[in-house]
């Protein structure tokens, strides 16, 4: 690369960011498809659930509402509690995914992506 030509223009610095938010969408999208299909088919089978409800359980408690039917079984109730603190994690872990480019975009446009030496200064 030459002197004159810096390594991050405005425009690759926008498309690099489109990509890694396009990536980090599809990646959030599939693992929110990946885990509603495990909440859907655990009422499903541990609750006794129908189809319907079951699909509506899982997306409460995955959209962070809570429950909608109650659960009469043991295994039911701790297939329950143990998907909605899965869900809650799901949550924090979706967010920093979809966030890190953001952050990622915002300390490229004020330079703050340097390596710093030991006292904090930029070397």
């Amino acid at each position: 690369m030459s002197e004159s030509t810096p390594s991050h223009t405005p425009h690759t610095l926008r498309r690099r960011f489109r990509r890694q938010m396009v990536e980090s969408l599809w990646v959030a999208t599939a693992g929110m498809l990946l885990t509603l299909g495990i909440g859907t088919v655990g009422y499903r089978w541990l609750g006794g659930l129908s189809w319907v409800d079951a699909v509506l359980n899982a997306s409460m408690l995955l959209g962070g509402m809570g429950p909608v039917n109650e659960l009469t079984g043991d295994a039911a109730k701790l297939f329950a509690a143990a998907y909605a603190l899965y869900c809650g994690i799901f949550f924090i872990a979706s967010m920093g995914l979809l966030l890190a480019p953001v952050m990622n975009h915002i300390l490229h446009r004020f330079h703050l992506d340097r390596t710093l030496d030991r006292d904090g200064e930029s070397g």
